[in-house]
């Protein structure tokens, strides 16, 4: 059974940093591509960064330079590093990962960024 378990979201300042985690068993982060997206409210949920397995990223427009994902490989954990923090950030943020059979997601994490 394959589970994502994000944590680490909460409420910070404009400016701020806060550092997202999603421990995952049943599935290797090592060899699928792992996915952060978040759903802001009003808004549909959007692809914030993305790690394959192999280790390349991709981040959204309105993040590059801001975020960073990372990776744990003996945690078999996945990482969103987010400074400077705008409250247009502010969202439920979600841990995702597929393989060969179907795609997965975490339960989701807050994130509230104050002006």
């Amino acid at each position: 059974q394959v589970q994502l378990v994000e944590s680490g979201g909460g409420l910070v300042q404009a400016g701020g940093s806060l550092r997202l985690s999603c421990a995952a068993s049943g599935i290797s982060l090592r060899l699928n591509t792992a996915r952060w997206y978040r759903q802001s409210p009003g808004k549909q949920r959007e692809l914030v960064a993305a790690m394959t397995g192999s280790g390349t990223t991709n981040y959204a427009d309105s993040v590059k330079g801001r975020f960073t994902i990372s990776r744990e490989n003996a945690k078999n954990t996945v990482f969103l590093q987010m400074d400077s923090l705008k409250p247009e950030d502010t969202g439920v943020y979600f841990c995702n990962a597929n393989d060969r059979i179907q795609s997965y997601w975490g339960q989701g994490t807050q994130v509230t960024v104050s002006s």
